[in-house]
């Protein structure tokens, strides 16, 4: 694909160039697998799970794991009428071509976005097509969906439910075994069932009726994969930095995995059961060294309960110092209320900050009580005041409507609790905002609420309708719901068995694609499938017996059906249970405690792993802010030279602030800021060079607060920029001086054997004519400037190659524009443009003469 990112838009996402990643050299490599996220980059590179197997892999000899996500529209296009197919990013490796195709499946509004992916790479959908047609990847998934992805079962070879880091691995040393041995796909499918997790669709057979048929003798239920010891496990502290921006463009942290709260709605709460914490050891080692590998201004501490981490104050406590000093941002998710201390909000508010979300749920005791929230009124409206009180202005709250036995009055209760949060804020508080996000309950599989049905459509926007109403009578109220059309196709997929696959392909035929992109979603194309079928979705949206058999009742994750059958009982009861990281055993199953037996297999005990015992044993207070840094110091100021080539060319200015920013974190080079309410660095660039541009005489000025030579900035700077960037030559400036731009830039033009004798001519008579307008369309307009007016010099330097100088001192125009116009038969992307020099107006520039 690379040979295409000239044409297309935002080109960086197609390069694969980024700072951290890993591209091994194919003769080293036993087994490749492509790690396919089912949605655009900016999306995909925010994807924790994603980065953790990615280092999985390639730490092992001999594995290889690359990247690739789902290309733009625009993308598409290019690609479908190159005939090129989709390839990974690390070494563009057409996804036919790998050893194995990992699906991340992480949202049922995926499904049709992997058949997306499927045809652009040429791969047949359907596992039995690929068995009877040659030789295919071993086409797989993993995340959160495999527990329940029957509706996309017969499109994979194989899943992974659990943990992925082992069995990733564990099938990619099968499939480069069986390659080497000669065996048939049949035979390593077989071998394959010997790793925990895997889960081979094609082995099992099920009757809506009946319910689920094992075909293999000894495989009648696969159990999930567990990793027992985080500590063990491995996580990327040199992760890949995008050039692009993600939608989470952090350093985020997994601190903990699992949760057992028991929220009777949360499908993650129970199939990543037990709790298991990262060492306060281990995560200092992982926070310091993420910083200072990635250069990242944003710290995320990510797991399903973060704020029920058992050693939160002392994670922040060790911390914060790294933190403050290097103006970084600490955000942490959706949280429980009650669950940060005035420590932790003190240590928090001394820093960047950034938004305070919390999750109710559910706005009233009694509804709290039906999903086993955990939390009353009180710790709600505690929590809040004193985050007010510690600075923040703005908070938001997460409730779901349609949860089993709501009532009006629950509904009506989001409204009143979100006023009663705004006035715990102090009084003449500015720009103080409260928001409270809806989202339709999905029953999800393996739960206590797997039985029970989701409220309709008209239900949901009635429902919503009230709400906007209610809250249109308070300014400082905002409501925000999740597309209700979205919750009804997602709880149809969510419980739908392999009957649904027909319908998920005819979705794709009709061009669903995206379906979790608002502007994207559209219910209509999906309702004609299904009326095309002779189904109505809503069927799947129904309450289900529980002594009928359930499409997923041969994947476990531990936790057993009487469980969530009793656990569902209390709920419909009000009865709430403990959790059993600091009371009595619950009776999950997934544990080995106390001596049971747990169903999972792991090397070592399968039990909750904290960092404190008790919830009460923990009490660290702030430490002490250290003295206050003058950001804004002006220490040295340099222009800095740099050249741009390879992959960095395609880098856009805004993409090129970035990388250089993240490049002096890393490597330890300290701008000063500026002034005010969002300081920002001290960094000045020159003129923006033109997409798809090279150049050996970019620069950039800079202050540093912290004064070092030329040359050691040299020194330090260039093992920490990304490839195609290169520090080439250091100036120290008068400190408080207006940086010069230049004003003569040289370019050399290097055009195709096959029309260099006709571009040769078009410049010689370009020389000769006394007027050469340039038009062209911009945003403002039809645009014209006569290009002899900045020419002022054109040399014949080789046999395909032209230099010629512009003067850019009162006006500007696109070099690359320019040699089009004079070279009509030019192509873009098959020749190449290179600024070469630079001049100022007082003499001086670059190269130094």
């Amino acid at each position: 694909m690379r040979e295409l990112v000239y044409r297309l838009q935002k080109p960086t996402q197609y390069l694969g160039g980024e700072w951290g990643r890993i591209a091994k050299a194919p003769a080293t490599v036993r087994a490749r697998v492509a790690l396919a996220f089912p949605d655009f980059y900016e999306v995909g590179m925010s994807y924790v799970g994603g980065r953790i197997l990615y280092e999985a892999v390639n730490r092992v000899e001999g594995l290889a794991a690359e990247r690739v996500f789902a290309p733009a529209d625009e993308a598409v296009a290019v690609m479908r009428e190159a005939g090129t197919p989709l390839a990974t990013l690390e070494t563009d490796t057409p996804l036919a071509a790998c050893d194995v195709v990992a699906f991340h499946l992480t949202h049922e509004l995926c499904y049709t976005s992997v058949l997306h992916m499927l045809d652009l790479a040429g791969i047949p959908f359907r596992s039995a097509d690929r068995a009877a047609s040659g030789t295919w990847p071993l086409v797989i998934a993993g995340g959160g969906c495999a527990f329940n992805a029957e509706p996309m079962a017969p499109f994979f070879d194989a899943m992974v439910i659990g943990d992925g880091e082992t069995a990733l691995i564990d099938i990619m040393e099968a499939v480069a075994q069986a390659r080497k041995a000669g065996l048939t796909r049949l035979e390593l499918l077989h071998k394959l069932t010997a790793i925990p997790g895997v889960y081979i669709p094609e082995f099992f057979d099920y009757d809506p009726e009946t319910g689920v048929k094992p075909l293999v003798a000894g495989y009648e239920q696969v159990v999930k994969a567990v990793v027992a010891d985080l500590d063990t496990a491995p996580f990327p502290s040199c992760q890949v930095v995008p050039f692009a921006q993600a939608v989470h463009d952090r350093l985020s942290v997994e601190i903990a995995r699992g949760c057992t709260r028991g929220c009777r709605f949360c499908h993650a709460g129970m199939v990543y059961r037990p709790v298991r914490e990262r060492s306060l050891e281990t995560l200092d080692k992982l926070v310091g060294e993420g910083l200072g590998r990635t250069g990242y201004e944003e710290l995320s501490f990510l797991s399903l309960s973060t704020g029920d981490f058992s050693a939160l104050e002392s994670l922040f406590a060790q911390s914060i110092d790294r933190c403050r000093r290097d103006q970084i941002a600490v955000s942490l998710p959706s949280l429980r209320a009650g669950t940060l201390s005035d420590s932790i909000l003190t240590m928090m508010a001394g820093i960047r900050r950034t938004g305070a979300t919390l999750a109710p749920e559910a706005a009233t005791q009694r509804l709290r009580d039906v999903i086993n929230k955990g939390i009353t009124e009180e710790d709600i409206l505690s929590h809040t005041k004193r985050l007010f009180e510690h600075g923040w202005q703005q908070v938001k709250l997460y409730f779901m409507i349609g949860l089993p036995t709501e009532t009006e009055d629950d509904v009506r209760g989001i409204f009143e609790l979100a006023q009663r949060v705004l006035a715990q804020a102090p009084r003449g508080a500015k720009r103080l905002q409260v928001t409270a996000a809806i989202s339709p309950f999905v029953p999800k599989p393996h739960t206590p609420f797997q039985w029970d049905a989701q409220i309709t459509l008209e239900q949901i926007r009635g429902r919503v309708n009230f709400l906007r109403e209610l809250f249109a009578t308070e300014r400082r109220l905002t409501l925000r719901w999740h597309e209700p059309e979205m919750s009804f196709l997602e709880g149809v997929f969510a419980r739908g068995g392999r009957e649904l696959a027909p319908i998920v392909e005819a979705g794709w035929r009709k061009g669903a694609l995206f379906c979790s992109w608002l502007d994207r979603f559209d219910l209509a194309p999906w309702l004609e499938v299904f009326a095309e079928a002779g189904l109505d979705p809503a069927d799947w949206l129904a309450g289900r017996d529980p002594d009928k058999p359930l499409p997923w009742d041969h994947l476990s994750c531990g936790v057993s059906a009487a469980y969530l059958r009793l656990e569902r009982r209390r709920a419909l009861e009000g009865t709430v249970t403990g959790d059993c990281r600091y009371g009595e055993c619950t009776g999950c199953g997934v544990c080995n405690e106390g001596g049971r037996k747990s169903p999972l297999a792991a090397k070592a005990p399968i039990m909750p792993r904290l960092n404190r015992p008790t919830p009460e044993s923990e009490a660290v207070a702030a430490p002490p802010p250290p003295p206050k840094e003058d950001l804004t110091r002006k220490a040295v100021h340099f222009r800095v030279w740099y050249a741009k080539n390879g992959s960095a060319v395609y880098l856009s200015q805004l993409e090129l602030g970035r990388v250089i920013e993240r490049s002096l974190r890393r490597a330890g080079l300290k701008p000063g800021f500026s002034a005010g309410y969002h300081p920002m660095p001290l960094i000045s660039f020159g003129r923006a060079l033109p997409v798809g541009v090279s150049s050996q005489a970019e620069w950039l000025g800079i202050f540093l607060r912290e004064a070092v030579s030329p040359d050691d900035f040299t020194t330090q700077l260039n093992p920490n920029l990304p490839e195609g960037l290169v520090v080439v030559g250091v100036e120290e400036l008068a400190g408080g001086r207006k940086v010069a731009h230049p004003v003569l830039e040289t370019f050399e033009l290097t055009v195709p054997e096959a029309v260099a004798a006709i571009c040769l001519q078009h410049w010689q008579d370009f020389t000769r004519t006394e007027a050469f307008p340039v038009a062209w369309e911009s945003k403002k307009g039809p645009r014209s400037l006569d290009a002899k007016t900045l020419v002022t010099d054109v040399a014949v330097v080789g046999p395909a190659t032209v230099r010629f100088v512009c003067d850019f001192g009162d006006t500007y125009l696109s070099p690359l524009r320019l040699a089009e116009a004079v070279c009509p038969e030019l192509v873009r992307g098959a020749y190449g443009l290179a600024k070469t020099g630079v001049a100022f107006a007082e003499g001086g520039g670059w190269p130094p003469s």
